[in-house]
C-alpha cells in the first residue's frame, strides 16, 4: 500500500520566497511560461490548442485561492490543484519560473527536481499536463516535473495511474473532501503492484472495490463496452501503469474519484454543453470487495446474491443462512495434492483477487496446469492474456476472493477441486450446465 508516501511530493513546501516583480505578466496563449514571465491571481495560462487553462480559483463558497487546471469548455471542472491543501489567504498569488527550473508560488514551492537546465520553461499541454523543461526538450524522461506525475482526483487520458520503480513514485488519484474542497479526503484509486498488479478504490488502507488485473483486452472486473477511449496497461521491471488515450479528441473525456469514494467516467456531449456520466464503480452490492467472501461468486440477478462455488459448502452454516456471507466457502472434500486432482472450469466471471499470484507471459495454458498441480497452494490457473486465443499463466495461491458473474463472456478460470467432487463433469463441462438448466434434455440425450 502506498501509504501516502509522496504526499510530501504532492504538497507545496512552504520557504518564505519572496521575489521582486520585475517581471513581464502576460495571459499566455501559447501555454509557455519562461522565467522573465509569471501568472498573477487575475491571470491564466492556456494550452496551444486552447483545451486548458491553469489559473487561480476559489470553489464554491471558499474565500481561499487555489491554483489549478480546468477544462477551457466548462471551467467549473478543475482536475488539478497544486496547493490543495495550503490555500492562498488572498488573491496576491504569482507563479513563476524560476532559473533554477522550480515552478513557484507565492511563498510556496509547486515542483522540486534534483536536476537543472540552461534554459527551463513551464509549459501547459493540451493534455492538461503541466511540465517544467528545458525549452527544447521533447523527451519526457528528461523533463524536470510535471503534474501528471502528481494526479489530484481526476484521471485524465495520457495519464499514467501506477508505479515507477526505479524512483519510488506512486502515481494515485485521490478524492477532494467535499465538493467545494479539494483538500485530500481518505478515498484514493490506487494499483497495486503485488501479484499481478490490479486497481483498487481504497478507504485508508481498506480496499472498497476493485477493477480487477488488465487481461490483454481489459480490467477483468469490466464488461466489454463500445468506449470513445483505448485503454492500455503496461509492466516491466522499471514500471507498471495503467492508462487510456481519446480516440476522437473532439470528444473530452474524465475519470473522477467522488468525495464519497465512487470512481465516475465523464464524457462531454458538446450538443447539452454537459458531462454526462458513462461509467460509475459500487453500482450493486456485488462491486463491494470480497463481498461474498472467499470460495463464492457474487450475482445480483440470483437471490441470494452468493453463491458457494462448485466443490464448496459455506464455512458458516449459521451466518450463511443469516445472509451474511463474509466468511465465504470452503472445500467440502480436501484437496489429494497431486495430480488427482482435477479443474472445474468457469467462464463469464471477474477474475479473483490476484494479490497471491504469480504470471508468466510465455508459458501455455498446459503447462500452467501442470505447475499448479505440482504446487498444493495453488488453486485456480488462467491464460493471462486472452487475446488470439489465449497465452501466458496465472496461477493463483490461497484463497479465491472477490468473484462476482458477469453478464458476458469474460475469460476462462480453472478452479482446483478433489477429483470425487466432479462426478458427472468427466463428460465435460458445457455437458453438466445442460442437464443442470434442462433435466428433460438431459434424460432424452442419456436415451
Amino acid at each position: 500500500m502506498h501509504s501516502y508516501q509522496n504526499i510530501a511530493l504532492r504538497t507545496l513546501f512552504v520557504c518564505s520566497l519572496f521575489f521582486s516583480f520585475v517581471r513581464t505578466s502576460i495571459t499566455n496563449t501559447l501555454g509557455t511560461l519562461s522565467p522573465n514571465q509569471y501568472i498573477r491571481d487575475d491571470q491564466t495560462l492556456v494550452s496551444a490548442g486552447g483545451t486548458f487553462q491553469l489559473g487561480f480559483f476559489s470553489p464554491g463558497k471558499l474565500t481561499g485561492r487555489y491554483l489549478g487546471i480546468w477544462y477551457t469548455i466548462s471551467n467549473e471542472i478543475v482536475v488539478w490543484v497544486a496547493n490543495r491543501e495550503t490555500p492562498l489567504d488572498d488573491s496576491s498569488g504569482v507563479l513563476k519560473v524560476t532559473d533554477q527550473g522550480v515552478l513557484v508560488l507565492l511563498n510556496s514551492s509547486t515542483s522540486n527536481s534534483s536536476r537543472t537546465v540552461d534554459n527551463p520553461v513551464s509549459q501547459l499541454l493540451d493534455s492538461g499536463n503541466l511540465l517544467v523543461k528545458d525549452a527544447n526538450e521533447t523527451n519526457p524522461d528528461n523533463f524536470l516535473w510535471q503534474s501528471f506525475d502528481y494526479p489530484c482526483d481526476t484521471f485524465l487520458p495520457e495519464m499514467k495511474l501506477g508505479w515507477d520503480f526505479v524512483t519510488g513514485l506512486d502515481r494515485y488519484v485521490s478524492c477532494w473532501k467535499r465538493t467545494e474542497d479539494p483538500a485530500r479526503r481518505e478515498f484514493s484509486l490506487w494499483m497495486s503492484p503485488h501479484g499481478l498488479p490490479q486497481l483498487f478504490v481504497m478507504k485508508g488502507t481498506k480496499i472498497q472495490t476493485r477493477s480487477g488485473s488488465w487481461n490483454g483486452v481489459q480490467l477483468t472486473g469490466s464488461m466489454r463496452r463500445s468506449t470513445p477511449s483505448e485503454f492500455e496497461f503496461f509492466l516491466n521491471k522499471d514500471e507498471v501503469y495503467y492508462e487510456y488515450r481519446l480516440l476522437n479528441r473532439s470528444i473530452p473525456s474524465r475519470y473522477v474519484l467522488t468525495p464519497s469514494g465512487i470512481a465516475q467516467w465523464f464524457i462531454w456531449i458538446e450538443n447539452t454543453h454537459s458531462w454526462e456520466p458513462f461509467f460509475s464503480t459500487q453500482q450493486d452490492e456485488c462491486e463491494i470487495y470480497a463481498f461474498c467472501g472467499a470460495y463464492s461468486s457474487c450475482n445480483t440477478s440470483n437471490a441470494p446474491v452468493c453463491a458457494c462455488l462448485k466443490g464448496f459448502i459455506p464455512k458458516s452454516t449459521e451466518h450463511w443462512n443469516s445472509q451474511n456471507w463474509s466468511d465465504g466457502c470452503i472445500l467440502n472434500t480436501p484437496l489429494a495434492c497431486s495430480y488427482k486432482d482435477k479443474f472445474f472450469k468457469y467462464t463469464s466471471f471477474k477474475l479473483p483477487d490476484t494479490s497471491s499470484s504469480w504470471f508468466d507471459k510465455s508459458m501455455s495454458l498446459n503447462e500452467c496446469k501442470r505447475l499448479c498441480l505440482e504446487n498444493c497452494s495453488c488453486t485456480a490457473y488462467a491464460n493471462l492474456d486472452i487475446r488470439d486465443g489465449g497465452s501466458g499463466c496465472l496461477l493463483w495461491f490461497g484463497n479465491l476472493i472477490d468473484i462476482r458473474a458477469l453478464p458476458s463472456d469474460s475469460q476462462d478460470l480453472y478452479i482446483r477441486l478433489a477429483s470425487s467432487e466432479l462426478g458427472l463433469y468427466s463428460y465435460g463441462t458445457d455437458l453438466l450446465f445442460l442437464l443442470i438448466k434442462n433435466p428433460v434434455m438431459g434424460s432424452n440425450w442419456c436415451q
